[in-house]
């Protein structure tokens, strides 16, 4: 299933992601890719965007919602790029999550993606439902869920794992009316309207 599954965010390098990343919250892919070219083209760097002026920021990324909140957040962990981590994106989820406005999932992609590190899972609304309806975990909080994926995936399969439900998420396993007679699993889903 899903074999060519990616990163569907747009970017070029290790900071282009974590920052189309932090912008996908309650947003959907294409509309953040949408909005990057302009932002990347004005802010290339964590400096350049450290110095962005808020308003001028909340105007290019108003269309992924919860700009203002967002921008706090760019604007924070830019600064703090530069401030701690000579303007490099860091490796670690520790340094990561130490960031303004990033969290597990922000850090789990941005390693996944970004570096190859599978240290963890990236638990999105697609894999939380999935591994729910799969009966993977009975969890509902994503660290939790990202726990109990944990525990059953090999670590070189964490990645693809990640892309290929978040895939499945949009195309098949859909949260209303699940196209249960069109999916691959419907033999071993517990969660199956076939």
């Amino acid at each position: 299933m899903y074999p060519d599954s990616r990163c569907s965010l747009e970017h070029e390098n290790a900071f282009q992601l974590l920052v189309a990343t932090v912008l996908s919250a309650q947003c959907t892919d294409a509309r953040v890719n949408l909005v990057t070219p302009e932002l990347f083209a004005r802010f290339p760097t964590p400096a350049a965007l450290a110095d962005a002026l808020q308003e001028e920021l909340e105007e290019i990324i108003r269309t992924t919602g919860f700009f203002r909140s967002k921008t706090k957040s760019l604007l924070g962990l830019s600064a703090a790029l530069e401030d701690r981590f000579d303007g490099r994106v860091p490796s670690s989820v520790e340094e990561l999550t130490s960031l303004p406005g990033v969290g597990r999932k922000t850090a789990n992609v941005v390693l996944g993606v970004a570096y190859g590190i599978a240290e963890g899972v990236v638990v999105d609304t697609h894999v939380k439902r999935i591994a729910y309806r799969l009966g993977l975990t009975r969890q509902t909080d994503p660290e939790m869920v990202e726990q109990d994926l944990i525990a059953l995936l090999p670590e070189k399969e964490r990645v693809v794992f990640t892309h290929r439900m978040i895939d499945h998420g949009r195309a098949i396993c859909v949260a209303r009316k699940p196209r249960c007679a069109e999916c691959d699993l419907h033999d071993i889903c517990p969660s199956s309207l076939v």
